[in-house]
């Protein structure tokens, strides 16, 4: 009994300690909103630490100036299936008009920024370049730049932590919506830092004034379940704390047709399936090759993933090692399979090498060695925008 107190303290005191930028800027009496009216680019993970939503507190906070609401993909409540249109409507909460920034706009208008002198941003991402809530900030702060309002970031922790960055990065041909900033495939930063780099390296287009409200008490080495924080589901597939971890681990692969990862269902992307693989196998091959930190079991004609959060292993070349052994057993290939050239797989990947690679029988730790250079030029020229 002793031993569980303590651990419910020590959870407690955790969830206290680390202030969330929505926390700071209360701290600070809303200073970089006073006397503004404001916009919030939001939905259900812009909460404080306590879980009161953002666009509340805001509302009450701004006596009025709090003038319109803007939602990513999934929508203001993070319901609407993935690639779905989100339609603008009125927000429950607050009566604000919501626009939504993926319907017929991925980024605001002039229409929608009239009589808006700051541009706020607070959701929470998951730390991969594949997820389009940083897209949705990228073209916001353009939009911002174009206008010439300010934009601010409340930063949030990234639920990988800040110190894992791997994977490939992405060539210019395949920048898209669903990989809009050029950096490796697990970048390591908040979305604050980000905001920072892309804004100061033009990005975005159009440079703009940016001001990032920093937490308190989180460090690079902390992974969500550090924070002591309560996790939202952040789309209708990243249920729990660890989702992004899977997501990492099989959301490449699964852009592939002819593959199950499991969205949809109760454990979305933590397995795997495909047609002609053998499960005991690939996880005799995944288990040889030593992937500290994950741990594998047959599924059916696939296999099953479990995912320590501070996994040492290479969570990138393991969805590598996947799509090699998946698209190995598929006949015809995965990518016979995906013809089109304007594939969202190689948006997704960041460029058509690995079906070569793939194709001259090239290993998962073969393919992961060619990011190693992007992957440590990436790392040092990301040092001055670290705020932790």
């Amino acid at each position: 009994m002793r031993s569980l107190f303590l651990l419910l303290t020590l959870f407690v005191a955790s969830a206290q300690a680390l202030d969330l930028g929505i926390d700071v800027l209360k701290d600070r009496n809303f200073d970089v909103l006073k006397g503004k009216r404001a916009g919030l680019v939001t939905n259900q993970t812009g909460t404080d630490k306590r879980g009161t939503p953002t666009r509340v507190i805001l509302k009450k906070a701004l006596n009025g100036n709090l003038v319109a609401l803007f939602s990513p993909e999934h929508g203001i409540d993070g319901t609407v299936p993935a690639g779905k249109y989100v339609a603008s409507r009125r927000d429950k909460l607050t009566g604000l008009t919501v626009h939504s920034l993926y319907g017929p706009t991925r980024k605001p208008t002039a229409a929608m920024l009239k009589g808006i002198d700051v541009l706020v941003y607070d959701m929470q991402d998951i730390g991969v370049r594949s997820y389009t809530y940083i897209s949705t900030m990228a073209k916001c702060m353009e939009a911002a730049g174009e206008a010439g309002i300010e934009f601010v970031v409340l930063d949030r922790p990234n639920p990988l932590g800040g110190i894992r960055v791997e994977g490939p990065g992405i060539e210019s041909r395949w920048m898209s919506f669903v990989g809009i900033f050029p950096v490796p495939y697990v970048h390591g930063m908040t979305v604050g830092e980000l905001a920072q780099m892309a804004n100061a390296r033009g990005w975005t287009g159009a440079r703009c004034k940016l001001t990032v409200v920093p937490m308190r008490g989180w460090s690079r080495g902390m992974t969500w379940d550090d924070t002591g924080l309560s996790w939202r589901r952040t789309s209708p597939n990243i249920p729990k704390s660890t989702s992004p971890l899977y997501y990492l681990a099989t959301g490449i692969v699964g852009s592939l047709d002819g593959v199950e990862i499991g969205t949809g269902g109760a454990n979305p992307f933590e397995f795997l399936q495909g047609p002609g693989l053998n499960g005991a196998a690939l996880v005799t091959k995944l288990k040889s090759t030593g992937y500290p930190g994950v741990g594998f079991a047959q599924y059916g004609n696939g296999v099953r993933l479990s995912i320590n959060p501070k996994a040492g292993a290479n969570l990138t070349q393991l969805a590598v090692h996947l799509l090699v052994e998946a698209n190995r057993a598929a006949s015809p290939s995965l990518f016979a399979r995906y013809r089109d050239a304007d594939s969202i797989f190689w948006k997704v990947y960041g460029s058509t090498n690995i079906r070569s690679l793939c194709a001259k029988g090239a290993s998962a730790p073969q393919i992961a060695a060619g990011w190693s250079s992007g992957v440590s030029s990436f790392r040092s020229a990301r040092q001055g925008y670290l705020l932790y």
